[in-house]
């Protein structure tokens, strides 16, 4: 099941937390996947890995596979997208969302062409604007972690009207103060897809984080609606 643009940003904006699958073994994406969806993880990123030179094939074929298992319950998208034919891939293996670590415009309209959500990588305020002037529906801050709190609080000033997701450093303990910075969500990796756990099938390990990950979000909008 392929969602289309707008049923996918809207699931993003509302979950506000993006999955990044990074280098987990093809054995064990159905586990993992189904652990995290038990957290209420509705967003799925799988990442091109550049290690590989059959990186292109291997990252769709794994796309593929969980949009025809998972793509009634999930979003499904590509991370480390670093070329047009990369998005092109995923988008042919079913995927909706492109992830990108930096701010490359070919990718980002090839990404809107295709009636995918885009999602590049900036730290700059010059390369946030760029990229929300190529058609990006939410510019990935990274790193938020070392860059903090209050370089998103002063970047969202003059910026406020271009959406924000965090990526790095981000854990369940800070989730609220990153939101309250201004941010309208997250891309999580190895704090929530965690290396052991994967590495020795521990899915309930994984379902426990994404669960305190999710929590974290809802209780942050329970007291924001007060």
């Amino acid at each position: 099941m392929r969602h289309n643009h707008d049923e996918a940003l809207s699931l993003i904006r509302k979950t506000k937390l993006v999955a990044i699958l990074r280098g987990v073994p093809a054995e064990r994406v159905d586990g993992v996947v189904e652990a995290l969806l038990a957290g209420g993880v509705r967003v799925l990123e799988f990442t091109f890995d550049h290690m590989r030179k059959d990186c292109v094939a291997a990252n769709a074929a794994i796309i593929r596979h969980a949009v025809e298992r998972f793509g009634d319950r999930a979003i499904i998208g590509c991370g480390t997208c670093l070329s047009p034919e990369e998005a092109e891939a995923a988008y042919a293996a079913g995927a909706v969302l492109v992830i990108t670590p930096n701010v490359d415009e070919a990718v980002i309209r090839r990404a809107r062409d295709l009636g995918m959500v885009a999602m590049p990588g900036a730290m700059t305020p010059t390369e946030i604007a760029a990229a929300w002037r190529y058609g990006a529906d939410i510019v990935k801050l990274f790193p938020a972690g070392e860059l903090g709190l209050s370089y998103i609080k002063a970047v969202r000033g003059p910026l406020c009207h271009i959406p924000l997701a965090a990526v790095g450093g981000v854990q369940p303990e800070n989730v609220s103060e990153f939101l309250s910075a201004g941010v309208c969500g997250f891309g999580v990796g190895g704090p929530l897809v965690l290396k052991d756990a994967v590495k020795s099938g521990d899915y309930p390990a994984i379902e426990a984080r994404a669960k305190a990950f999710t929590e974290a979000i809802a209780s942050w909008e329970a007291g924001y609606g007060e």
